[in-house]
């Protein structure tokens, strides 16, 4: 079975996401797959339709880039959400300038109310230098902020890098054989 809540961290293009979606195939749950990203280019439409073609059939996708809390609190125990990804939500939230921290507390809140095993994707972006630009910082501080507090609410967390997991906090359920 599936902790109630699993955030799942690493860096671009380390397969977190594939990681992610691994566990909530694993879990013989209805998959929810609720997506935040927006194809604001070319190379973005491209990225948003290989992980649709990767992720094949079986999944009820859900594009929000905003507003996800009332997926959280709509959901069943029969469901497992896959969040991807808490980094492009928030650079939503940066890039229409919403108020970060109430709109995280609502998540929280959301993430805390649901009956559905629920899967965060989220980029980790503390491991490179000081950011050049105001922005930039500001993201990399919301981001990293973001992070440390689905961490300390989730159940399981767990690193990604070149493909392989590192559990930090919790433990993975056992892979069905």
């Amino acid at each position: 079975m599936l902790p109630n809540l699993t955030l799942v961290l690493g860096g671009v293009a380390s397969g977190k996401s594939d990681f992610a979606e691994r566990l909530a195939v694993e879990s013989g749950l209805n998959r929810i797959y609720l997506a935040t990203a927006q194809a604001f280019d070319d190379d973005m439409k491209i990225k948003i339709e290989r992980h649709k073609s990767s992720r094949g059939s079986g999944w009820t996708t859900i594009e929000e880039p905003v507003d996800i809390e009332a997926q959280f609190v709509s959901a069943s125990s029969r469901d497992v959400i896959l969040l991807d990804c808490a980094t492009l939500w928030l650079s939503n939230l940066l890039m229409a300038d919403f108020d970060v921290e109430a709109r995280t507390r609502a998540l929280l809140a959301a993430l805390a109310d649901c009956n559905a095993p629920v899967i965060i994707v989220s980029n980790e972006v503390g491991g490179g230098g000081i950011a050049a630009t105001s922005l930039a910082r500001r993201f990399a501080n919301a981001q990293g902020k973001l992070n440390q507090e689905l961490a300390a609410a989730s159940d399981t967390v767990v690193a990604v890098m070149a493909g392989l997991p590192l559990t930090f906090k919790g433990k993975l359920p056992e892979a069905n054989p």
